[in-house]
């Protein structure tokens, strides 16, 4: 099938090949452009051209092809001379039944030609008659038309000269009906009169009728700059004066200052927007919101026909009034940067957006050129960007005002509290409007809010820091010297923001990375090069840093105050001349005062957690370096045997004791507050013992009053192994630094110790 398709497309060609050759007009053109078509060709394929050279086709066919090729090619042009015959003999019928069809068609035109010279002539003679008899009519009628139109001429120049005299008259009608635009077409349409006779025959009509147009002159100047008229109506008076040929260029400046104080009126002012903006939240306030939406759009309207007036009446001036759109629009946006400082919601925001866009397009109808819309474009991206940035501000003061107020515990009347899941719903508000000034920002606002949340939360750390009286420069090293400098702060407000650090860590950063990934994903106007715009571990790092700042800080400052107890305990009274001891001191209430003082203010702030290193489950001795029964036989021995071997024996007990470890990693719990406050401030209290000089008396009475504490501090902290050697500790060391140390009997201390908390019920009975 493809071989018969592939014969039948070459006899096509060849028949179309055949009827251009007999067809063509001329022969040497045909053949230049089959020669100049096949010129590459190769002389075994020139044989259909007319440059075909038998002699060196039968050469070269000799000599490339054998007798079998030969006979087989003589075969091949002997079927092809015969298809050439064939189909010349049919194209020869083919034409010559057309030739006889032409024929027959030329003949019937001759005979059908053959009565219409005749009919011609009959035509062309009655033309001529009627040509004559024409003639003959326009001549006997040109004297009677000559005369009529001379007439008619006369009767309009006897109406113009009627106007003439009539022009004062209708002047003064015009004038008293204020048709001002009727008085200037009539006097303009005499002008030409005027010029040419007001010297002579019109010299008192023309006299009358100026008196009569310099009174329209004044009025329409007078409503040109009256305050009462409308702007259209003074641009009415303006194309008036322009049209008597009055100078009016000097009346451009005057006429846009009189639309620069007109743009005064239609500026939103933040004032009457709040007010309207504040009913609008109210039961009826959607109709208040209108009819401001609706007045302040007639003012607009009026505005842009003005403009549309002055653009007619001075064609050059639209530079001016393109920079006088613009600059309205600025001064819109000047109200809405003012109005986003009272701290608005997103809502309000969005309808003054609404109300913008709507003047933007009234202008932007009169003001093709001005590309007001792309200008209030980037004007309104500088609102959103602002209305972010003031959103997130707002929210770091009212935090920082609240935990400000966490130790005055007074709240502001009338201030209402802007909390991070409304800023989140306006946030959204934002992306989801759909309107003319917010649409083409998803991208933007969705990075602002990114950018925000970082920005926000760094800001926040420094502003805890700021709170706590520390700098975001704070390392461990500095504790004390910054305790000390940050006196004024309370420590209620540090543990605070300790525990606000820890809870912005692990719930509120979670929730907000959660809703970036729901609702604010995207963005892609910031360069990829600066890297993601929110970072959530990066801020978790911060916090969990700050929170054990705040942490340690706090335990600083209460251990600072129970310090300067121990100060006043240790250096005021001579150790050396101290008497025997009747009782537990009265400092051992103080100190004890202090911790519970710091037990109640954990437990209103920090969870409990869980209490560890009881005795039970502690992997340290309980036994101290000073055991009881080694120090019982320790101090029963002769006062020179005590003095000889007491520091063998000091040495050789710490040898064979487990270390306890006393400072452990601070946790965010109350028992861990505690319990680390009591270590320092018992660690503290050590070194005092060890910088002073005691007697016997003086001795017992530390042991008589760290005897009595180790109960009570057992029970507020947690680690009781710790607690156990601290007080040891206190007693050897005492020890160390007495002249003559041999301890109280334990049924005395004992006694002294039931005396002390006998008096403690009794002055206190509602204590357990």
């Amino acid at each position: 099938m493809e071989i018969d398709n592939g014969s039948m497309d070459e006899k096509t060609k060849r028949m179309r090949d055949l009827l251009s050759s007999f067809y063509s007009p001329d022969a040497s053109t045909s053949g230049s452009s089959m020669g100049s078509s096949n010129r590459y060709a190769s002389p075994l394929e020139a044989i259909n051209t007319t440059s075909f050279n038998p002699d060196q086709y039968m050469s070269i066919l000799v000599q490339k092809s054998n007798l079998e090729g030969l006979l087989q090619k003589h075969v091949e042009m002997a079927a092809e001379i015969k298809n050439l015959d064939t189909d010349l003999q049919m194209l020869v019928y083919e034409n010559y039944n057309k030739f006889i069809s032409a024929t027959d068609t030329i003949k019937r035109m001759n005979n059908n030609i053959v009565g219409m010279e005749t009919n011609m002539e009959q035509l062309l003679e009655k033309i001529l008659s009627v040509q004559s008899r024409s003639d003959g009519v326009n001549t006997s009628l040109f004297e009677k038309r000559e005369h009529i139109e001379k007439l008619h001429r006369t009767r309009n120049l006897l109406r113009k000269v009627q106007f003439i005299y009539d022009l004062p008259a209708r002047l003064g009608k015009c004038i008293k009906t204020e048709a001002y635009a009727d008085a200037v077409r009539f006097y303009t349409g005499a002008m030409p009169i005027f010029k040419v006779y007001g010297d002579s025959s019109f010299q008192d009509c023309k006299r009358a009728s100026e008196e009569a147009i310099a009174i329209v002159l004044k009025n329409l100047q007078e409503k040109l700059f009256s305050d009462s008229e409308s702007i259209q109506t003074r641009a009415e008076a303006a194309v008036l004066l322009k049209q008597l040929d009055f100078p009016v260029d000097s009346l451009k400046a005057k006429l846009l200052e009189k639309l620069e104080q007109s743009t005064l009126d239609l500026q939103l002012n933040a004032e009457d927007l709040s007010s309207a903006l504040v009913i609008g939240s109210s039961k009826d306030g959607n109709a208040s919101e209108s009819v401001y939406g609706a007045s302040h759009e007639a003012s607009v309207r009026e505005f842009a026909e003005a403009i549309r007036a002055y653009r007619v009446i001075f064609a050059d001036s639209d530079r001016q009034l393109i920079k006088l759109a613009q600059d309205l629009v600025t001064k819109h946006f000047d109200a809405i940067e003012q109005f986003i400082r009272k701290q608005i919601c997103a809502a309000d925001l969005l309808r003054v957006f609404g109300i913008i866009w709507t003047d933007v397009l009234l202008l932007g109808e009169v003001l093709n050129d001005a590309g007001l819309p792309d200008y209030s474009l980037k004007a309104a991206q500088v609102a959103v960007k602002q209305y972010v940035t003031c959103t997130f501000s707002r929210l770091l003061q009212d935090i920082s005002d609240a935990l400000a107020q966490v130790h005055t515990r007074k709240k502001e009347e009338g201030v209402q509290e802007y909390s991070l899941q409304l800023a989140l719903e306006d946030f959204r508000q934002l992306l989801e409007d759909q309107s003319g000034l917010t649409i083409s920002q998803r991208d933007s606002i969705v990075d602002w809010v990114q950018e925000g949340f970082q920005d926000f939360f760094r800001a926040l750390v420094d502003r805890f820091m700021l709170l706590s009286g520390k700098n975001s420069s704070f390392s461990q090293s500095q504790v004390l010297p910054e305790a000390t400098q940050a006196e004024k702060v309370v420590a209620g407000l540090v543990l605070v923001l300790a525990q606000v650090s820890v809870f912005i860590e692990q719930t509120a950063i979670p929730r907000i990375t959660e809703e970036i990934a729901a609702s604010f994903s995207g963005g892609g106007t910031r360069g990829y090069e600066y890297g993601p715009a929110f970072v959530p571990a990066e801020i978790c790092r911060m916090f969990r840093a700050a929170g054990e700042k705040f942490l340690h800080l706090y335990i600083n400052m209460r251990s600072q105050r129970i310090s300067v107890l121990l100060t006043k305990r240790f250096r005021t009274p001579n150790w050396v001349k101290h008497k025997e001891p009747r009782e537990v001191h009265m400092f051992v209430d103080l100190f004890l005062q202090e911790l519970e003082a710091i037990g109640s203010e954990v437990k209103q702030i920090l969870p409990q957690g869980t209490r560890k290193h009881r005795r039970t489950d502690s992997n340290g001795s309980t036994t101290s370096s000073r055991s009881n029964p080694l120090r019982e036989e320790k101090l029963n021995r002769s006062n020179t045997q005590r003095a000889r071997s007491q520091l063998l024996e000091t040495h050789l007990a710490k040898l064979f004791k487990q270390k306890i470890e006393i400072f452990t990693r601070v946790e965010f719990t109350q028992g861990s507050v505690v319990t680390t406050a009591v270590k320092l401030s018992l660690k503290t209290l050590l070194e005092f013992v060890r910088l002073q000089t005691f007697n016997r008396s003086g001795f017992q009475q530390v042991q008589l009053d760290m005897q009595f504490l180790r109960t009570p501090l057992k029970e507020i902290a947690d680690d009781e192994a710790a607690i156990d050697f601290l007080l040891d500790e206190v007693i050897v060391a005492a020890s160390e630094r007495c002249l003559d140390a041999i301890p109280l009997e334990p049924p005395i201390l004992d006694k002294l110790i039931q005396a002390k908390l006998a008096k403690a019920k009794y002055q206190n009975p509602t204590s357990p």
